[in-house]
């Protein structure tokens, strides 16, 4: 049997992508909720939303290390899957790659041990200052991907060089033309508000599990208070986002946008927009599909007759496949009109008093986090398969982007290793996250017991959180401990218990030698 080394490292690259992009959206997600929660306990003072912030930071923890270990991998299949591409964008991709270490990675996991250790150890502004950096951060993070992505789709500010030993490669010429490149704002824009629904409907998913179950009831009312109004505004912002990030397609990269909609022929009047359909390469047309006449000329040109053009006006081996970015697309828009409708309807029942009682829209929630993961992969399987069968757009073909050196049983052997380690670090996260979730959020009598009973440190601001630092560092593993299960008990306050004990001990002797 033949395999192909080119496909094979197609999948092993989508298999460890798409698993690693089960993390990343959620941690942007749930970052810029950490930051909504934090600020109405340090607005209102009441521990009650200190419960529900230390509730979502955990998740985020777990969330947030799992992306880290799954991230990894993809670095090192540029170097063994992907040797000429990585040659090619190797400085294109190496100065935004080290630009996100710089200014996103190392932010963001420096104020972490902030926001998971320092709860009892910084005051509530130093700690929400820590939850704001770890949320700007992990955005940080996710533009300098998109750059070096979007990159790939419309390649700007750079110059092609032969290097000294004859391989061809991009340079770059003007660092923020690359930077902002023609798809990049678009881009950038549209994958944050994929996140973000995703973070407000997974809090939303917990919120109504918790409602069903009768479990943790005023916690799950205001998380899905708090989630809905997050979901609209990110739903219908995504609304205008897909539609312009759409024009842009249209405008640098027209043979995706024909497959998007399967416009196989040019035709001379206006094209259609379909819901849903088909697509069949033989007849180059979409089979048991629904369209709008015109729509689609009226999105691009602004009016219902002039044509979009159509893949025929491409040659044959610069076409992109149509059936997978064709049925991906369409998924992902069919989920974004859902987000809205059930966001929307939510918010009204919410507005007279009748959201919770309505048990059948609780389980539409419970489930709607896996409609959110599901658009955020369909989103991104569209926009790189149909980029093909370029790796970097109108410079690279995929299948001249390969190592030479790799043979195809190398690959698949990897890639079903790959697939065994994944499904057990999956079966793990859910178990962990399962775990904390069934817990529910801490109790808020607890809390202020505990509030009541630790002192802040004493230094402020910077050197408040300096001292904070250096504590951690010299405490060590003691910390998390301290973090899950509460500050182990000190010399001083094991004297205090003691003579505690003592005079307790000594009053119940002299009732007892009472007549």
């Amino acid at each position: 049997m033949h395999l192909d080394v080119v496909l094979l490292s197609r999948l092993q690259f989508a298999l460890t992508l798409m698993f690693h992009y089960i993390f990343p959206p959620l941690t942007i997600g749930l970052g810029l909720l950490m930051v909504i929660v934090e600020w109405l306990w340090l607005k209102s003072k009441d521990p009650f939303y200190k419960s529900m912030a230390l509730f979502w930071t955990k998740l985020f923890a777990i969330n947030f290390a799992m992306g880290v270990a799954t991230g990894l991998v993809m670095e090192f299949q540029f170097g063994t899957n992907w040797a000429i591409y990585s040659r090619f964008v190797g400085d294109i991709f190496g100065s935004a790659l080290a630009s996100e270490a710089i200014f996103a990675f190392f932010l963001e996991s420096g104020f972490l041990a902030v926001l998971v250790f320092g709860w009892d150890r910084v005051s509530p502004k130093m700690h929400f200052f820590s939850t704001c950096m770890v949320a700007l951060g992990s955005l940080f993070s996710s533009v300098w991907i998109t750059i070096a992505n979007s990159w790939q789709q419309t390649p700007a500010g750079y110059h092609i060089v032969k290097s000294a030993n004859g391989f061809w490669r991009a340079e770059v010429t003007d660092f923020w033309a690359m930077c902002f490149n023609p798809s990049m704002v678009h881009r950038m824009l549209h994958v944050w508000l994929g996140c973000f629904i995703l973070g407000a409907f997974f809090a939303l998913s917990i919120g109504a599990f918790y409602i069903l179950k009768k479990q943790h009831t005023a916690f799950a009312k205001k998380t899905i208070e708090i989630s809905l109004v997050y979901a609209a505004v990110s739903s219908l912002a995504m609304l205008g986002s897909g539609h312009f990030q759409a024009d842009a397609v249209a405008d640098n990269q027209p043979a995706k946008l024909a497959a998007f909609e399967g416009h196989y022929e040019t035709g001379s009047g206006g094209t259609p927009l379909y819901a849903f359909g088909w697509p069949d390469d033989k007849e180059k047309k979409v089979k048991f599909g629904l369209a709008i006449p015109g729509m689609l000329s009226m999105l691009v040109h602004g009016n219902f007759t002039q044509p979009v053009t159509g893949l025929d006006k491409f040659p044959k081996e610069d076409r992109p496949p149509v059936f997978i970015p064709f049925q991906t697309y369409h998924l992902m828009i069919a989920l974004g009109m859902a987000f809205i409708g059930l966001s929307l309807l939510g918010l009204v029942l919410l507005k007279f008093n009748l959201l919770f009682q309505q048990r059948w829209l609780m389980w539409l929630y419970v489930f709607g986090v896996l409609g959110a993961y599901t658009a955020n992969e369909a989103g991104w399987i569209a926009a790189e398969v149909g980029r093909q069968p370029w790796v970097v757009y109108g410079l690279l073909r995929t299948k001249d982007g390969v190592s030479h050196s790799v043979t195809a049983e190398q690959v698949l052997g990897s890639m079903i290793m790959f697939g065994i380690l994944y499904s057990f670090l999956f079966v793990v996260w859910v178990m962990v996250m399962n775990t904390r979730i069934q817990a529910g959020p801490p109790v808020v009598a607890d809390i202020v017991k505990e509030d009541e009973k630790l002192a802040p440190v004493a230094k402020k601001g910077v050197g408040q959180f300096m001292a904070a630092i250096g504590n951690l560092l010299q405490r060590g593993p003691a910390s998390l401990s301290e973090t899950w299960r509460g500050p182990a008990p000190t010399e001083e306050s094991k004297n205090v218990e003691s003579k505690n004990v003592e005079s307790k001990n000594l009053e119940f002797k002299k009732e007892e030698d009472k007549p």
